[in-house]
This record gives C-alpha cells, sequence and structure tokens, in this order.
C-alpha cells in the first residue's frame, strides 16, 4: 500500500464527515444542494482512483475495508438526499402568511383611491384634533397665556434663563404662535427688545416638542421609529445649532435687535390685520375639540380632567400616526408618490416654499412638521428631504407673530411688531446660513441620525431625550435661578 493510497482514503474519511456535518447544518435548500453537489462529483473522482489501486489480487483486505467504506458513504449520502428532499416539501408546503383584517381594509381602500386619500385625510383630522386637546390639556394643567405671561416677567433678568422660561413655556402649550404672540403682547407692554429675544428663541427650540412625540407612534416598529425620530429630532437640532450661533454674537453685537429695529421703523403704520379670519384649521377643528373637551370636564376634579384630557390626546395622537402611516404607504405609490417627490422631496427650494406656505396658512409649524413625520417613518421621504420642508416651517410660523403685531396700535406697537420681525430675522437667517454652508448643514443631519439610532437601540432614551431636554433642564434651571436669587 502507498502513499497515494493512504492519502485518498484519509480524505474519502473527511468527506464523510463533512457529508454528516451538512446533514445537521442549517443551511438553505439551493446551498445545501450546490455544497452536496461539489462534495459527491469529489467523491466519486476518488473512489475512481482508489479502486485502480486497492482492488488486485494480492490486496484482498484492503478491498474488503473499501467495500465498507464505499457502503457507509453511499447511505450517508442518501441520507442527506432525503433530508434535503423533507426541507424542501416542508418550504413549498409552508402557508403564506394571513395578512391582518386592518391592512385587507386597507388595501381594498388603495384600490379606489377617492375613498383612500378621504380616509387620509380623515385620519390627519383626527390627528389635528388630538394635537389641539393635548395644547388645550397642558393649557389647563399649567395656566395657559396668563402664566406664561407670568413666568416671562419672573425670569426675564437673564438672557440663558430667558431661554429656558421660552423652551418650558412652548413645550407646555404647545404652541411657538402663541407663545411669540405673547412676548409681542409683553413688549407692546414696555417689555425691553433685548430681554425678549432669547425667550423667542426659546420658543423656536420648545415648538418642535410636539412631532418629537407624534414620533413614538412608531415605536413598536424599529426601522420605522429610527425614520420618524430622526426626522422629527432633526428639527431640534437645527433649532439648538441656530441658538448657539446666533444667541451669543446677538449678545455681542445686538444685530437682530438693530436690524429689526431699523425694519419696524419703516413697517410702522402699516394696517392692522386679524389672523383669525384665516385660521380655517382652528375653525375646523374647535367645535369638535371644544365638545370632547366638555365631555372631560364633567369629571368634578378640574385638574384630573385636564390630565386624562392630555392622556386622550396622546393614544389618538399614536393611533392617528399608525393608521396614517399605514395608510399612506398604500397611497404613495406610482404617480402620487413621484408628484409629491417632485414638490417636496428633490427640490430643496420647492420644500422650504411648500413648508412656509402650509404653516402659515395652518399656524402651526407643528402641525406641518408632525405630518411629515408618519411620511417619514413610512420611508417615503427620506431625512435629506425632510430636512428643508423642517426649515420652510420654520419660518412660516413667523406669520401668525407678524400678524399679532400689526393689529397693535398705540405707543407700544412699533416694539411688538420689532420682536416679531426680530423671530422671522432669526428663522430666515438661520436657513440660510445653517442649510447654505455644508458644514453646517451636516450638523443637525448627523445629530438627529445619530440619536435616532441610539434611541432605537434603547427605545426608553427617546422618553429621556424628551422628559429631559424640554422640561427636566428647564424647571431645574429655573428652579435653582429662582432659589439663588
Amino acid at each position: 500500500m502507498d502513499n497515494r493510497q493512504l492519502s485518498l482514503e484519509s480524505r474519502l474519511l473527511q468527506l464523510r464527515d463533512e457529508i454528516k456535518a451538512l446533514e445537521a447544518s442549517a443551511l438553505p435548500p439551493e446551498r445545501l444542494r450546490a455544497t452536496l453537489q461539489k462534495l459527491c462529483a469529489e467523491r466519486a473522482q476518488l473512489e475512481a482512483e482508489l479502486i485502480n489501486l486497492v482492488v488486485s489480487p494480492d490486496n484482498d483486505t484492503r478491498s474488503e475495508a473499501w467495500v465498507g467504506l464505499r457502503e457507509g458513504l453511499l447511505a450517508t449520502v442518501q441520507s442527506l438526499a432525503e433530508t434535503l428532499r423533507d426541507a424542501q416539501r416542508k418550504t413549498e408546503a409552508k402557508p403564506a402568511p394571513q395578512e391582518s383584517l386592518l391592512t385587507r381594509a386597507f388595501s381594498f381602500l388603495a384600490k379606489r383611491s377617492w375613498t383612500a386619500w378621504g380616509a387620509a385625510l380623515l385620519f390627519v383630522y383626527v390627528l389635528l384634533i388630538a394635537m389641539a386637546a393635548l395644547g388645550t390639556g397642558f393649557e389647563g394643567l399649567f395656566g395657559g397665556p396668563e402664566r406664561a405671561r407670568e413666568l416671562f416677567e419672573t425670569y426675564a433678568g437673564n438672557p440663558f434663563v430667558g431661554l429656558l422660561a421660552g423652551l418650558l413655556v412652548t413645550a407646555i402649550i404647545q404652541s411657538s404662535s402663541v407663545t411669540t404672540s405673547v412676548i409681542v403682547g409683553l413688549c407692546v407692554g414696555g417689555l425691553p427688545i433685548h430681554v425678549a429675544i432669547p425667550m423667542v428663541m426659546g420658543a423656536n427650540i420648545g415648538t418642535s416638542v410636539t412631532n418629537t412625540l407624534v414620533s413614538l407612534g412608531h415605536i413598536g416598529h424599529r426601522r420605522e421609529f429610527r425614520r420618524a425620530f430622526a426626522a422629527a429630532t432633526i428639527h431640534d437640532f437645527f433649532n439648538i445649532t441656530a441658538v448657539c450661533l446666533f444667541l451669543p454674537t446677538e449678545l455681542l453685537f445686538h444685530w437682530l435687535e438693530r436690524l429689526s429695529g431699523l425694519i419696524s421703523g419703516a413697517l410702522y403704520g402699516s394696517a392692522g390685520f386679524n389672523m383669525d379670519s384665516i385660521n380655517f384649521v382652528a375653525a375646523a377643528t374647535a367645535p369638535v375639540e371644544r365638545a370632547l373637551h366638555g365631555l372631560f370636564l364633567l369629571i368634578p376634579n378640574a385638574k384630573a380632567a385636564d390630565g386624562l384630557y392630555v392622556v386622550f390626546g396622546l393614544v389618538v395622537v399614536f393611533a392617528a400616526i399608525l393608521l396614517l402611516g399605514k395608510l399612506l404607504r398604500l397611497l404613495f405609490t406610482g404617480r402620487a408618490e413621484r408628484v409629491f417627490r417632485t414638490a417636496v422631496g428633490k427640490n430643496p427650494v420647492a420644500a422650504i416654499g411648500s413648508g412656509f406656505a402650509i404653516t402659515a396658512l395652518v399656524q402651526s409649524s407643528s402641525t406641518t412638521t408632525s405630518l411629515i413625520v408618519p411620511l417619514a417613518g413610512a420611508g417615503l421621504m427620506k431625512l435629506k428631504q425632510a430636512f428643508p420642508f423642517t426649515l420652510g416651517a420654520n419660518i412660516g410660523t413667523c406669520v401668525t407673530a407678524l400678524l399679532a403685531a400689526l393689529a397693535f396700535t398705540g405707543a407700544g406697537a412699533q416694539f411688538g411688531l420689532q420682536i416679531a420681525l426680530v423671530h422671522l430675522l432669526f428663522n430666515t437667517c438661520g436657513v440660510i446660513l445653517i442649510y447654505g454652508l455644508p458644514p453646517l448643514r451636516r450638523v443637525p443631519l448627523v445629530c438627529a441620525s445619530s440619536l435616532a439610532k441610539l434611541a432605537c437601540d434603547c427605545r426608553p432614551l427617546a422618553i429621556v431625550y424628551i422628559v429631559g431636554v424640554f422640561f427636566l433642564l428647564p424647571v431645574v434651571c429655573l428652579a435653582l435661578y429662582r432659589l439663588l436669587g
């Protein structure tokens, strides 16, 4: 027996072990078949070569051993082939997953476009009512605009404390339009412009809490939540970046105060205008929201009623977002998706203009940006496409304060217009500077993406972020300021 014969027998034994290992593996059927064919081809070649070496008149013992080895290999190969056939039969016989009743209902609606779009508008309407309920509930719990006025007057001395006061008040009442309108009224009443400017900047940050809360409606689906949370928090990080850039320069050079003073001096004396006359969103949702709030006010304890109303609003927001996101995934296919992407997604200027126009009409950047969150969660809008739309909404929210300022008359009216112009200049210059310079443009994108990844890996982190940044941090800092002086 030569060395070649020993080498062939050793390799055949290895093949037997490899085939047995394959039988116990969990490889896909296609890969399993390919590997088996390769091993069998090698086995046949080795068999033929070994037979020529082993089967001879003076090597009967080795011949018998070879016959036993060959039979063992054949039995193992047959067993593996049978296992492969069983696996294929089970795969083919596995029933297709059953669609849920809700999915089938939405699929039925999607085939009838006018019905589907009507259902989508209904979910949007329910979402708007739920968001109004949140604002009303928080207002009842924390005191509303009058309490906001008291808070601003108390913490007006320090610019950083004023910033946190604007953030907290806006997060509580869920509307930067209300906050800035209160600040406009304070300036008309004599609050210095340089004191009010940090409050307006804080209101800009606080308004983004609503769409961040809305993104929690996707928390049950990992990939959707990551996309939705990133699209929501990019608003936060843009406003935070703008404050970090503009607040120090304003404290040093007072450029916002001076530029707004020049413009307001030129515009002073414009005719007043009542924004309520074109606030069709409030007109459409207010009757239903008031009726719902009236039902909750039947509870004897007013604070408990408002607290339950807030919980009700949150539940309805999450439910509306889930249903709207599922329906939008079916609707935004084909032509509808192409039209939407052309209008908003591809051209940043068109996206900024769309965000501005819609927000100016509905008078709420929170509403506009919150409606983008389900689209991002459903994968219909990328983060880079949602970003310019959010920036347009940030500018559009300034319209309410501007028109409110134009409604004032008297000696302090010009100061009301001036602080409204500060809000407009702050947001417009922020968009031009941050979005216009690629290094700065990447800051909100990277921060939002990174935070979304962390929140996706650890879901409670999203709750900690919202409570910590928008509520706990301002409350602690304001309390320390109050205690220390």
